[in-house]
């Protein structure tokens, strides 16, 4: 068993800083009515909140100001997982609570957003309200009724934000897609809701270039019969084609929005996952169960309020675009993006935290471990004094990634929170992550959520503490799915979470736990590199091999073979001008043998074009090991989900040249 007691932690929060902040002001509010921990800072407060599962989540509610317009019979009238019943009886409206600081705040600005050209525009909270009074209006004028699915093929762009808070309004189901998706990929996800409003923008701009996606759309119109409606939202400036309605037209009024008010269980939005090896799942989750998901997320953990500016580089095909939406239940400045995340060069992202004065920067491990590599030193050549926070999330930050952002803070005086965090589409928010009254240490996430039962379990289904194993949520969090689109006995969903474990949600990470209650995320249980009994994350092995230079990206795969072997090769994407020969491949196996184990050297070091992702940016490992054991490609991966196609059909081959 390993300890984490005796490392000095990287980052300690100063007694102003903790005293300050919302998490602790809301321990001794929920002690003197809740009953909660007045003592025991975090971890008192952490252990209460899964004890007392039901009392903590009515005092977040409370806390937070929630309105249920009828009142609830209980907190959670059934436990089970899955089919866990959160507040039932209840009723509310999430975009009611979005838009709550237009009441006080009116001229205050809710929506930053800016490409890779503009500056900075602002949308203000009363301006964004009447936008999404006279949308909401529009809608039910177009016939969309609660449950009724509204989706966009958007940009991250306030008219995003308008359309999804004006579908919430009115009960509907809102979805999205990034115009950067094929039309069949958004086929793939849109056909199994059946929407009956398309937002669909003419096209976008992205590295410095306009890209048109009139076809795309005129595709979409054609292939979902289910449409009453499209909304034209011309980026480009083209002008609505036939049968559409335009943007303008429809938003222009000054109207005040109606919110319907649904049960705490009504549809909210449908996320997508990957859609790896077959159809993207269908995750529905519940207005009721991500407006206090995201209370706790944003005030408390993230510490968010009405000064703060809100900033995560992402696009609406990802959770993290809902996740920052979210800001807004928080009374925070919104900050959208729409551009490369390093165009016109590897900096931008830190260019667009300067011009809008952000407080909270969220951006990928990927992005932090390329701004390191290309010599980008953020806090020396722009103004990030107003920044507090940088988190990352998309892949484990490795402990290169904290030490550098650390250091190049420090140099310039800052005293920067770094906040790695861990989740998944699957619940739209954090099992473990950030907590801005504890300290950081170097390649670990702070501590579990609050109301987040997060533990590290052996095959047998034992507690771990200090050792690799599953990652599991032994109790309900109110945004897990309430089901899955087209799943009608539920088999779809209990196979994704239920079935190592029944009853227990098992995620498919590999976690360590460490005895001070901070969080290790080594990858994916599903393509854990399991040699001789040893198992490692792939995780693991990027971060040791992707500190070399010559490395701009790896892929590792671990596959049993029929006989009893099993071969780990390597593949590597080098660096402009890096050539792979003994002295490098000798570099990568010591490297290797040195800093992790000598039994994961892997057997070949193999050179590529480049790695393969899925669309919203993972690698990805588990279609290659299929592709590697000779599964064919269209039984293997979606092609649709895939960034580069063509990039599979080197292991295909590969597979093939072995068996020979």
């Amino acid at each position: 068993m390993t300890s984490a007691a005796n490392t000095a932690p990287l980052w300690q929060p100063d007694a102003d800083r903790i005293a300050a902040a919302r998490i602790t002001r809301f321990q001794a509010w929920a002690a003197e009515h809740h009953g909660a921990p007045a003592d025991g800072g975090y971890p008192a407060l952490h252990r209460w909140s899964v004890e007392q599962l039901e009392t903590f989540w009515r005092a977040l509610a409370d806390w937070s100001g929630v309105r249920f317009s009828t009142p609830y019979e209980s907190v959670l009238a059934d436990p089970a997982m899955p089919g866990a019943r959160w507040f039932p009886g209840a009723t509310l409206n999430y975009a009611e609570h979005a838009l709550r600081a237009a009441d006080t705040r009116p001229d205050h600005p809710a929506l930053l957003h800016l490409d890779e050209t503009s500056q900075p525009a602002a949308i203000s909270w009363a301006e964004l309200r009447h936008q999404v009074g006279a949308l909401a209006a529009e809608l039910r004028a177009l016939g969309v009724r609660p449950g009724d699915r509204v989706s966009g093929y958007l940009p991250n762009i306030p008219q995003a934000v308008t359309a999804l808070l004006a579908t919430a309004a009115v009960g509907g189901v809102w979805t999205s897609c990034a115009p950067d998706f094929g039309a069949r990929s958004v086929l793939d996800r849109f056909q199994q809701v059946e929407p009956v409003v398309l937002f669909a923008a003419d096209g976008y701009r992205y590295g410095g270039k306009a890209h048109d996606r009139t076809a795309a759309v005129a595709e979409l119109r054609r292939e979902l019969p289910s449409l009453r409606a499209v909304i034209h939202v011309p980026l480009l400036g083209t002008e609505a084609p036939e049968g559409a309605l335009d943007w303008s037209t429809i938003t222009s009024g000054a109207v005040e929005p109606v919110f319907e008010q649904v049960p705490f269980d009504h549809p909210l939005w449908v996320l997508y996952s990957s859609g790896t090896t077959g159809l993207p799942k269908a995750i529905v989750q519940s207005q009721g169960g991500i407006l206090l998901e995201h209370l706790k997320q944003l005030a408390l953990h993230c510490d968010l309020g009405p000064d703060d500016r809100f900033f995560w580089y992402t696009s609406t095909g990802w959770m993290m675009w809902n996740f920052l939406v979210s800001g807004l239940l928080t009374g925070t400045t919104v900050v959208l993006y729409d551009g490369s995340p390093g165009f016109p060069d590897t900096g931008a992202q830190w260019s667009v935290a300067e011009r809008t004065g952000a407080t909270f920067f969220g951006t990928s491990a990927a992005y932090v471990m390329a701004c390191r590599k290309a010599g980008v030193h953020p806090a020396r050549d722009h103004d990030l004094s107003r920044v507090a926070c940088v988190a990352t999330t998309g892949s484990p930050l490795p402990p290169d990634g904290f030490r550098w952002l650390h250091d190049e803070f420090a140099d310039s005086g800052a005293d920067l929170w770094i906040a790695s965090v861990s989740g998944g589409t699957d619940v739209c928010s954090c099992f473990a992550g950030a907590v801005p009254t504890l300290p950081v240490h170097i390649g670990e996430l702070q501590a579990a959520c609050l109301g987040t039962d997060l533990q590290s379990w052996d095959p047998h289904g034992r507690p771990l503490i200090g050792e690799v194993g599953e990652l599991v949520v032994a109790n309900p969090m109110p945004s897990m799915p309430i089901r899955f689109w087209n799943d009608p006995d539920g088999s779809r969903y209990r196979d994704s979470y239920f079935e190592m474990f029944p009853g227990v949600w098992r995620h498919g990470d590999w976690i360590t736990i460490t005895d001070r209650g901070s969080v290790i995320i080594h990858g994916r249980s599903d393509s854990t590199l399991n040699r001789q009994g040893v198992r490692m994350g792939s995780a693991d092995v990027y971060e040791a091999v992707e500190r070399l230079p010559e490395i701009r990206e790896s892929l590792v795969i671990g596959l049993e073979e029929p006989e009893g072997g099993y071969w780990m090769p390597l593949f590597v994407h080098l660096a402009e001008g890096a050539v792979l020969d003994d002295g490098l491949r000798d570099r990568i196996k010591r490297t290797i043998r040195e800093q992790l184990s000598p039994r994961h050297v892997p057997d070949d070091i193999i050179e590529i074009p480049a790695v393969p992702h899925t669309l919203t940016g993972k690698r990805l490992e588990v279609p290659v090991k299929r592709l590697l054991q000779g599964t064919p490609l269209t039984k293997a991966v979606n092609p649709g989900s895939v960034d580069d196609v063509g990039l599979l059909a080197f292991y295909e081959e590969l597979a093939r040249t072995r068996k020979r």
